[in-house]
Parts: C-alpha cells; structure tokens; sequence
C-alpha cells in the first residue's frame, strides 16, 4: 500500500510538532513538510506533490481562501481543517473552499489519524463536534452538496466496515470500543460519519446495510434487539 503523503500546515510550532510525532507513528503516513504560512504551503505543495495537507487555516499566515488557492491545478492535494471551536457556518464556508474533512484539535489521537488515512483515500471525515456544530445551527450538508454525490458504490473505510459490523452483531458504543481498542468517543464520530455516508439517521437502517451487504447473516440474534 502507497503512503499518504502529508504537509502539516501551521504557524504554531507546537501543534505541528504535536501532529508530526502523532502521524509519524502510524504505518501507512509521511510527513513530507511543515508549513509556516501560505507561501510555504504552496511551495512545498509543488516540490512534494502531498496527497493531504492538514491545515489550520485560522493560523496567522493562512486563510480559508489559502484552501482554495491551493486546490487549483491537476495534482492538488486533499485538505483536512484542524482548528479549535468554530461555529457552524465558519465550517460550512470551509467546506465550501475546498475543504474535504474537518475535525478540531482536542479530537482524541485515533480521529486526528482516522481523518488523514479516510481523507488520503479519497473520503470524507468529521468528527462528532464538527457535525453537532453544524447541526445546532440547522444546517444540512447535503443541501449544500458539500459531499460528493454520485451512483457510485458507498466509499466506506475498513474501519467503517469493522464499525458497521460490530452495530450489526448487536454491540454498544462500549463495547465496540474495547473490541477494537478505541475511546468511545472515537466510535461514537465513525457511527456519525457511517450514518452520513449512508444517508440514514438509526442504527436499524444501518443494520440493513449490514444484511444487504453481507457484512452479517439476517438470522442474526440482533433483530429481537431493535425491534
């Protein structure tokens, strides 16, 4: 499998220490620059063709236009917002620059690194505070055709399935968490992200995703469950 090449773009040099030991722990990730600013960014942009940039374009030296900027052009790389609490609309004017997924940076470990692998292959994340900050604000994302919308087969990681899988059988948020050596709150934001790639809002619509797709036996025990 090829690595996700990464930039880390931020003017605080403790946040792009932090997310460099993070990311160069884990199998699959590499680092190939740490921008300071705009200028930077997109020169290294050119020299390292990096398949994700984790940005916080709140930083001094950056903008939300600086995502923009930087998506142009045939090789441009995806984008992952990192920042702290936003409202809801900053988000969505985020979104709407160019920028693929959007998590915030008091998300545990296993999100920070879920966002750049599900981004790096092509998907979508946000983590569970992204999506209840839209939400209070009662803005939909699928009315802002934020998310791309094709015939195409569902784009669900491996971790997904795993996650998809385990709700089948039955299993608690808990549960799930210790099976899988993750936080609780970890799961709790795959079963949003889950929910919204498939477009259903409960647990037995996800379910009969599981049956339809083989992921387990409609014989299961699960169906007494959720009736």
């Amino acid at each position: 499998m090829e690595e996700v090449k990464v930039i880390i773009a931020d003017s605080n040099q403790l946040i792009r220490f932090g997310l460099s030991a993070i990311l160069r722990n884990y199998d699959g990730l590499a680092i190939v620059g740490e921008a300071t600013n705009e200028a930077e960014l997109q020169e290294m942009i050119s020299n390292f063709h990096p398949d994700v940039v984790m940005i916080d374009f709140l930083a001094d030296g950056f903008s939300v236009d600086t995502v923009n900027r930087c998506k142009q052009g045939p090789r441009a790389p995806k984008f992952v917002a990192i920042t702290s609490e936003q409202s809801g609309h900053t988000i969505v004017n985020a979104l709407k620059a160019g920028v693929d997924s959007y998590i915030k940076k008091d998300c545990d470990i296993n999100e920070i690194v879920d966002s750049v692998k599900e981004t790096g292959a092509g998907g979508k994340f946000f983590c569970g505070q992204i999506l209840d900050a839209i939400a209070k604000e009662s803005i939909d994302v699928h009315d802002l055709n934020l998310l791309q919308v094709s015939c195409e087969p569902v784009s669900l990681s491996a971790r997904e399935l795993e996650v998809i899988t385990l709700i089948a059988e039955g299993h608690t948020n808990t549960q799930i968490a210790d099976k899988l050596f993750l936080s609780s709150h970890t799961i709790t934001t795959h079963r949003k992200n889950i929910m919204q790639k498939l477009g259903v809002n409960n647990t037995a619509a996800i379910v009969m995703y599981a049956v339809k797709s083989g992921l387990v036996s409609p014989n299961k025990f699960l169906f007494s469950k959720l009736s």
